[in-house]
């Protein structure tokens, strides 16, 4: 057997799961992103134009 087809199966046996390990994190970087972004869409109970004091009892501008 010539010695290109053992640098051949070197390479697939370290390149294939370079490969897959790359895409792996891919995707999981890509949904982390998908999942920040909602979180930061969702309305919060923090958020700037809440009062932060029972409702009715102010109005925002009046602090």
């Amino acid at each position: 057997m010539p010695n290109s087809y053992f640098a051949l199966l070197d390479m697939a046996i370290v390149g294939v799961p370079t490969i897959l390990f790359v895409i792996w994190q891919l995707v999981s970087i890509n949904r982390e992103i998908a999942r920040d972004r909602a979180a930061k869409a969702a309305p919060s109970d923090e958020s700037p134009e809440r009062a932060g004091h029972a409702i009715g009892e102010h109005r925002l501008d009046d602090r």
